[in-house]
């Protein structure tokens, strides 16, 4: 049975920065879409009710992908040395702080949500290096620019 090469702080390049491959680029980018129609709905639907429901679905889809953000740590940290569980402990994190959000009314939640997406973001800046998959944060970068606009814009709607 073999085992994977497992990095350490000590040595950030023991393993190649693995990029994403064109489908995972596109099944990003996809995950964008709720966020940027959830806006052009927050700023086109003047009904109350639907106006709202709207801005709750943004919030509620923005607690999912955070919580999968923070999955995402769980996974890396599955494949490292028994006894770093940093990224045990961060990767309930997001979880924890979008479900609070996505129970707020949606203007503070979506401003919560964009906060931890940025959060998110700056954890991954020191992480991925580690793990060996540094060739992922210019499409996390880019990702989380347009999911926390299209939070912090929906909020101003709200």
């Amino acid at each position: 049975m073999s085992t994977l090469p497992v990095p350490s702080a000590a040595t950030p390049s023991a393993r190649p920065a693995f990029a994403p491959d064109p489908q995972a680029l596109r099944l990003g980018y996809a995950g964008l879409i709720p966020f940027v129609i959830g806006v052009l709905l927050a700023w086109l639907v003047e009904h109350d009710e639907a106006h709202d429901f709207v801005l709750r679905a943004i919030n509620v889809y923005a607690a999912v992908i955070v919580s999968f953000l923070g999955a995402l740590h769980w996974g890396l940290a599955m494949r490292a040395q028994p006894g770093e569980s940093t990224a045990f402990v961060w990767g309930i994190v997001p979880s924890l702080v979008g479900w609070v959000a996505a129970l707020m009314p949606a203007g503070a939640g979506l401003v919560i949500q964009s906060a931890v997406l940025i959060a998110c973001y700056l954890v991954d800046r020191r992480a991925y290096p580690l793990h060996g998959v540094a060739g992922w944060l210019t499409l996390r970068f880019r990702l989380t620019v347009v999911a926390t606009l299209s939070c912090l814009l929906a909020a101003s709607f709200a």
